[in-house]
């Protein structure tokens, strides 16, 4: 958070008040007192002070002993302070070093948590009503001072100074609470005004790294076909930050373990209130540390089964991201999530544009692949029909024989047939029965997608794997290597289709026909079962869908009967 901010957000200052009071066991008390007598009346005073450790903490079934430190100039109860964890001071305000309520000017300077009570003579009883008014706990008269006073003076201040800091806490919660809650609603009016993705993105770090904010803001997303996470917004004070640190979702690499490849794994908010302590962010040390960055969280933004990236936000103090704090920043990846959604869907109705995903297969009809590289011959496959437990290929190769395209065909693992539909001058059409492509084919359908085309070509199968937009291409590429250990992804476009409505041709395929009446529909026009003289007939495509000739012809004529509904009914 901005540095005039750090209180507001729960910063470093907070928890070093939390921290001031000693866990160990004993009850730690500073005496700043150059008089050696008055410094020894004190100290006898609390020896053994059982009712002072029963009154701090009476659920206490091992009470804290009081442990007396002593100093006789201010200037090393001051180095005392900074030092050692310290419960309550006693100070007395005329020092050899200091006089009257600068010392207790000079004491607050050093902490404003530690409780300070004043100690002063007879005639300085003024002198500590003002110390009071500055900030001092309690004050003392030496020649008046009790054991049962002192011990009660101790608990009070102690107590009081306790209140305080719980008070303090709680108005900067709610400030902060307040904070964020503006800071959304400006984020959830951004999703309403912005008109694209790469606006609201942009907007949100914009919004993120305002005064009352952050230091800096950035979004990234993984790199298709890798591990990587690059920036795609950024604002605030970066100077170059992005561009010297490599940051990844990859677990099993040091970039991989900070908080932005984390919350991207796991769909949690991560947080880090000390980068410089923190050894899982130990590659970003000093880049961190040269630009003031010192706390970082890191959002998700996901929605559903779609990874959009990870909004990082990091600040200038330590300790800056309280849990009620983490939780509201939270609901910014959600808002961003389904924003996001909601703008690529709008996108797909309008522009009805598709993603493509090309990859190469190195194990995949290695025969043809040679063929290819031999012959300089090109083999294409335009249409490919999934059934229930074979693949359908319907494509044209070209300048190769049919006699050595049928040879290579018989010597090539997880093809089992071919058929030659027609002959042209330089090439033919042909249909080819695979078993073995199917599960790969099937885990592309499952994300939504669909195999698009495939080309043995040049010594290389490569194949196109269209997916609607707004889809988690990442987790497809990932599914795909899983299921291909040999794939290898190429590349990644976006393609432009023509705009469609409601009755189109298009929409009857994909919303209207079941999968058997689209398989035989698709099956029929491939095979040429449509072409005068036909290239298949009945039996034949029957036979290949595996079902019988009655049934081929009842999916046939139900989706014959659809598609032209669509395009010449009303």
């Amino acid at each position: 958070m901005n540095d005039q901010n750090t209180q507001t957000g729960g910063g470093e200052d907070v928890e070093t008040d939390d921290n001031t009071v000693d866990d160990t066991g004993t009850l730690e008390i500073l005496l700043i007192e150059d008089n050696p007598g008055d410094a020894r009346l004190i100290e006898e005073m609390l020896e053994g002070a059982e009712e002072l450790a029963q009154r701090i903490d009476p659920a206490e079934e091992t009470r804290r002993t009081p442990e007396i430190s002593r100093e006789n100039r201010l200037e090393n109860g001051l180095e005392t302070l900074e030092n050692e964890p310290i419960d309550v001071v006693l100070l007395d305000l005329n020092l050899p070093d200091s006089a009257g309520l600068d010392t207790l000017e000079a004491a607050n300077a050093e902490t404003d948590a530690t409780p300070i009570v004043v100690l002063t003579g007879v005639r300085d009883q003024g002198v500590g009503v003002k110390a009071i008014q500055q900030g001092a706990q309690d004050f003392l008269v030496k020649d008046e001072v009790t054991s049962e006073l002192l011990v009660r003076t101790i608990h009070h201040a102690i107590e009081r100074a306790r209140q305080e800091r719980e008070q303090r806490r709680q108005r900067e919660q709610l400030e902060t609470i307040n904070r964020l809650n503006r800071i959304v609603h400006d984020i959830t009016h951004a999703v309403i005004t912005t008109e694209t993705r790469a606006e609201l993105e942009q907007q949100v770090c914009d919004r993120l790294a305002e005064p009352d904010a952050y230091r800096f803001a950035w979004i990234g997303g993984v790199n298709p076909g890798s591990n990587e996470i690059v920036p795609k917004a950024a604002a605030g004070i970066e100077d170059g930050y992005l561009e010297d640190v490599e940051i990844s979702m990859d677990a099993d690499e040091p970039t991989g373990h900070g908080p932005g490849g984390t919350a991207i794994r796991t769909g949690d908010v991560q947080v880090s209130n000390n980068i410089q302590t923190d050894e899982q962010l130990e590659p970003w040390h000093e880049e961190a540390r040269e630009r003031g960055y010192r706390s970082i969280a890191a959002i998700p933004i996901v929605h559903e089964d779609l990874v959009y990236g990870v909004l990082g936000i990091y600040a200038s103090s330590t300790d800056v991201f309280t849990e009620t704090e983490t939780t509201i920043l939270s609901r910014i990846g959600d808002v961003m999530a389904h924003a996001i959604t909601a703008i690529e869907r709008r996108d797909a109705l309008v522009s009805d544009a598709v993603v493509e995903l090309e990859f190469r297969m190195d194990e995949m009809a290695e025969e043809l692949v040679e063929l290819s590289a031999a012959e300089s011959c090109a083999i294409e496959f335009e249409q490919l029909v999934p059934g229930d437990e074979t693949l359908l290929a319907y494509g044209s190769a070209r300048n190769v024989s049919e006699e050595t395209f049928r040879e290579t065909i018989e010597d090539t693992d997880g093809i089992d047939d071919v058929r030659f539909l027609s002959i042209r001058r330089n090439g033919f059409e042909f249909e080819l029965v695979s078993p073995v492509a199917v599960s790969l084919f099937e885990t592309v359908a499952t994300h939504g997608g669909r195999v698009e085309s495939a080309t043995i070509e040049d010594g290389e199968f490569r194949f196109v794997v269209e997916l609607p937009r707004g889809r988690d291409t990442r987790q497809l590429i990932e599914l795909i290597k899983e299921q291909r250990p040999d794939a290898s992804y190429l590349a990644q476009r976006t393609a432009e289709r023509s705009v469609s409505n409601g009755s189109s041709p298009l929409s009857v395929l994909e919303e209207d026909l079941t999968d058997k009446q689209r398989a035989a529909l698709e099956t029929a026009y491939f095979a040429g079962y449509f072409d005068w003289p036909r290239e298949s007939t009945g039996e034949e495509i029957a036979e290949r869908l595996g079902i019988s000739p009655a049934t081929f012809n009842q999916h046939l004529r139900t989706a014959e009967r659809k598609f032209f509904d669509s395009v010449l009914g009303e």
